[in-house]
């Protein structure tokens, strides 16, 4: 990966409140245990500007705590109400929440919490810029570049349908599990990078690729309920997975699905074998993560290192 270490912060414990993480840029709101208190949820009680300050504490110790395609989970006292940009999160029943930022995203983002009976409070996040790979592919098909016209309708179709399940937003925070590495091995594309193809530019790749032979058992990254299994145009035989809020993740190219629509899963149950399916130039999982309709960094969510 070209990408830079994620390195790991928190609020020391001689503080009143501190984090504790929950895998990658997964964050809790915890009491410390002192005087025998016993750990659990910060009380309702507390203030807003200390809510607003915990809150938006860096989950890692880089200088930029959020940056473009990242996926922000952690969890806030119950009955708290959060917004971004205006948009109402959902926040569960014991304080979960989960937002994205897509990789085109400007520099700031405004988080408004409101607080158990208290008053909204805004804060402006800000989001740093990553720079893209570029990515050149040459000697392909036409096809492959600019699909035929009597394919259009088809992709049309597959298209919309797939835009109609990134609106789900189940009720269930599967993703504050955290996610594993659905295969192992080495990363041959990586998201956000621009492609050319032939010399023409394409749409950014939106997902993390790794390079496996056919026929590698791949897992779900985490547990949720299968929305989609079928065969696509572009992705080939192609599992997607609502894991609750808005967060899923998409499986591609698989040469055999073993999952059914609607089935539930459990994080790393099998979900299939890899394969060279749809529109590819070897075989490999194409392995893509999205809050609704944006698209985000996997590798943001995922561990740091496979396994």
């Amino acid at each position: 990966m070209t990408e830079d270490s994620v390195g790991r912060g928190k609020v020391s414990p001689r503080s009143p409140f501190y984090f504790r993480e929950f895998g990658t840029r997964q964050l809790s709101l915890r009491t410390h245990r002192n005087r025998g208190e016993r750990e659990g949820i910060v009380s309702l009680a507390l203030s807003r500007r200390s809510l607003l300050s915990l809150l938006l504490i860096p989950a890692t110790a880089r200088a930029a705590s959020y940056s473009q395609g990242m996926l922000v989970t952690g969890r806030v006292p119950p009955g708290t109400r959060l917004a971004l940009d205006g948009r109402p999160l959902r926040v569960g029943p014991r304080g979960d929440y989960a937002f994205g930022f897509g990789r085109d995203h400007g520099p700031e983002a405004l988080l408004t919490v409101t607080p158990p009976g208290g008053r909204p409070e805004a804060q402006r996040l800000a989001v740093a810029k990553r720079e893209w790979q570029v990515q050149r592919l040459q000697g392909l098909p036409g096809a492959m570049v600019t699909p035929p016209p009597e394919t259009m309708a088809r992709i049309t179709r597959e298209r919309d349908h797939l835009a109609a399940l990134r609106k789900t937003d189940s009720a269930e925070p599967h993703f504050a599990a955290g996610f594993v590495w659905p295969a192992t091995g080495r990363i041959s594309g990586v998201y956000g990078s621009q492609r050319i193809l032939n010399g023409e530019a394409r749409a950014p790749h939106v997902g993390l690729d790794v390079a496996v032979p056919v026929g590698t058992p791949l897992r779900a990254a985490a547990a949720g309920r299968v929305l989609l299994a079928m065969d696509l145009y572009f992705t080939g035989n192609t599992v997607v997975i609502d894991h609750g809020f808005g967060v899923q993740t998409l499986y591609a190219h698989l040469s055999r699905l073993d999952v059914t629509e609607g089935e539930p899963l459990a994080s790393g149950q099998g979900i299939g074998l890899s394969g060279a399916t749809g529109r590819v130039t070897g075989p490999h999982l194409h392995f893509a993560m999205n809050w609704f309709s944006t698209a985000i960094d996997p590798a943001s969510a995922l561990p740091a290192t496979q396994g």
